[in-house]
């Protein structure tokens, strides 16, 4: 026989609905997910420039991340719409459960029945012999004894006391709910919402090339009722004005203009003895036509100016555009030193020194605190001094990345002045350390450079030593004297060009290893003569005596760290090496400035959380009767008791009051 199912009891769809959002299976999944996504916002480092995700993860995985919006979780539009999603359901479950919970915290159930009492966990039953009203006033002393509130309730055979203690437990569950649903409404409401929905309807373009703040166009520029909410970074040089912040999205950025005007009247720094920064703080002006007076505030880290709803944080510090002097040392042709001036951020063209290059000016850093020592166990640091970073750009665009050291750097008890440069974010930086002369100055290395690519000296200083060679091999060959001469215009054509090591790994590959040793030994020796050479020249222009050889141990071992350094200037990848001379430091603070309205919901509902959360643990709903019938000439008691949590405490607790209960009968 089939079973017909009745189509009038099936529940509708809006009931279905209902059932479907306020659903806890909904609600852990909806939950799950979020932790999930917060964990990765937590490891994946949030909102940082594209480039260096694109350089950590490869392409594939970074358009794969990039998709999934995992540069910023939180703001994300399927974050957001689960954190929406998260509130409908805890919403619906509120309403749902709440009207029950309020029924069962007031309803002392006084109409329970006897069998069902004594199908309870906890239950005992007893025979007295005293009169029901005596019975009945220690009942409800012992009632009363532990803390119980209690109703009675008397039919025509039987009389029930209702008691209750932790009714309020419910209440617990009704703040944890409602905590969640503040803290998601929160977290939508300092979502950017308003940013992504302009965006997303060609209201706002936001701008992927750098560009300064006055030339933004009012199609990436959001005024100040745009944005609910946002969190941006602002550099401010001393002594500037700015009414605007800079909003990073995704790959590019907008601008956020702000109700008032920021000036940073002073910015200043203190630091340690090794010379890292100890502590920043800047004196702020607001300027706002909504005061009397302009508002003056100091910030510092954690020490925030918090007006009109948005909060001013003291983030960082950097450069705001530092003045300098550099001398520009040719190092690809013959010249002299050349002087320019520059500011930071601002670009320096070298077409008037023949160059198609140009110079971006990057930063300014006044300390520099590297590591001096390998040991891991004791590991030293030192302040480097000064040093300006700049990218030099060729006529094509390709830009190769330079920082230079101002102050002179000692390295196993020899003075140099570092340079450092790469060709890609990708690649690390590569130094170039030049020796210094006894002045600790350039002046002995750059004259050295000059004299190797001086081809009319070098042609000279060759056919010497191949003079000397044919003089000593007692032979007047021309062809081979010829061969020895193209040979070592080739060595120093290869050194000059950083193709000498090249030459050599492709020697290797040619020749068997004691053929490739001789042979290797021999062109070094050749590009040795002829720099020692060319080495005796510099040091002559010095006015030093060289008749009896380079006697002075400090010019020999320049001689050395020289071979090496100008062997690795064609890996330099830059005509000049340019030196910083002298600076006029500009500082800049950086500032963070944020609006967040939803906060206040967020904190409210983390302090509610954290009520709802003890209530529901440390106090437990219990409730106790006592029912009472007479049979055959004797009182009948049934005790029976429950709690929303079969904890063992509320079982010894109840052997307990059983205890006590038959003392008392």
């Amino acid at each position: 026989m089939t079973q017909q199912v009745n189509k009038n009891n099936r529940p509708g769809l809006g009931a279905a609905v209902l059932e479907f959002l306020g659903s806890m299976y909904l609600a852990i999944t909806l939950l799950m997910t979020i932790a999930i996504a917060s964990v990765i916002g937590t490891v994946l480092l949030q909102n940082q420039p594209y480039n260096e995700y694109r350089s950590r993860f490869g392409d594939f995985w970074f358009e794969m991340f990039e998709k999934l919006g995992l540069y910023d979780v939180y703001t994300t539009g399927w974050f957001l719409f689960i954190l929406a999603f998260l509130v409908l359901s805890t919403s619906v479950c509120i309403y749902r459960n709440t009207p029950h919970m309020l029924r069962d915290m007031k309803n002392f159930r006084t109409h329970a029945k006897k069998k069902s009492l004594q199908a309870f966990h906890h239950k005992n039953e007893y025979v007295s012999q005293l009169e029901t009203a005596e019975a009945e006033k220690r009942i409800s002393a012992f009632i009363k004894s532990r803390g119980y509130l209690f109703r009675r309730h008397q039919d025509d055979e039987h009389v029930v006391f209702a008691s209750m203690k932790g009714r309020y437990n419910k209440v617990g569950y009704l703040l944890t709910h409602v905590s969640i649903v503040l803290i998601c409404i929160g977290g939508l409401i300092d979502g950017n919402v308003g940013l992504k929905w302009k965006v997303m309807n060609d209201q706002v373009k936001p701008l992927m090339e750098d560009m300064v703040v006055s030339e933004v166009p009012a199609s990436s520029r959001l005024q100040p009722g745009d944005s609910l909410s946002f969190r941006g970074n602002r550099s401010i040089p001393e002594g500037s004005t700015v009414n605007a912040v800079v909003l990073d999205y995704r790959d590019g950025y907008v601008l956020q203009e702000l109700p008032f005007a920021i000036e940073v009247k002073d910015f200043r720094i203190e630091y340690y003895s090794t010379g890292q920064p100890k502590s920043f703080q800047s004196d702020l002006v607001i300027h706002d036509d909504q005061l009397e007076q302009p508002l003056e505030q100091t910030i510092a880290v954690n020490y925030p100016l918090i007006y009109r709803g948005y909060s001013i944080f003291q983030a960082t510090f950097g450069d705001g555009g530092s003045i300098m002097d550099i001398t520009a040392w040719p190092l690809s042709s013959k010249g002299k030193a050349v002087p320019l001036k520059g500011e930071i951020f601002e670009t320096i063209d070298l077409k008037s020194l023949g160059e198609s290059y140009r110079i971006e000016l990057t930063d300014f850093r006044m300390f520099n605190i590297n590591p001096v020592s390998n040991d891991k166990a004791e590991k030293k640091f030192k302040n480097s001094g000064p040093s300006y970073a700049f990218k030099l750009r060729d006529a094509a665009g390709l830009a190769y990345e330079y920082v230079n050291y101002m102050l002179p750097i000692e390295k196993e008890g020899r003075w140099y002045l570092r340079s450092d440069v790469r060709q890609s974010l990708e690649a690390g930086f590569q130094s170039l350390w030049i020796p210094l002369d006894k002045n600790n100055e350039v002046n002995r290395f750059m004259s050295f450079r000059q004299m190797m690519i001086d081809g009319e000296l070098t042609s000279k200083i060759i056919d010497g030593l191949v003079k000397t060679t044919i003089q000593r091999a007692g032979t007047t060959d021309p062809e081979m004297k010829l061969q020895l001469k193209r040979s070592m215009h080739k060595i120093l054509e290869d050194y000059n060009n950083g193709e000498l090591n090249r030459f050599l790994s492709d020697m290797a590959r040619e020749m068997d290893e004691k053929t490739f040793f001789e042979k290797r030994a021999a062109y070094l020796s050749i590009m040795e003569n002829i720099l020692v050479q060319v080495y005796i020249k510099v040091l002559n222009a010095e006015g030093i005596d060289t008749s009896q050889g380079i006697s002075d141990p400090f010019d020999q071992q320049f001689f050395n760290d020289a071979f090496i350094e100008l062997g690795a200037i064609p890996n330099y990848l830059s005509p000049y090496f340019f030196q910083l001379s002298s600076f006029k430091q500009i500082e800049a603070t950086g500032l963070q400035i944020t609006r967040a309205p939803g906060k206040d919901l967020v904190y409210l509902g983390c302090v509610m959380l954290i009520v709802g959360v003890f209530i529901m643990f440390y106090m437990h709903h219990k409730r106790l009767w006592f029912y009472l019938y007479r049979e055959n000439n004797a009182l009948h008691i049934v005790m029976a008791a429950s709690s929303n949590r079969n904890t063992v405490e509320f079982d010894n607790d109840f052997d307990k009051m059983r205890e006590d209960f038959a003392r008392l009968m």
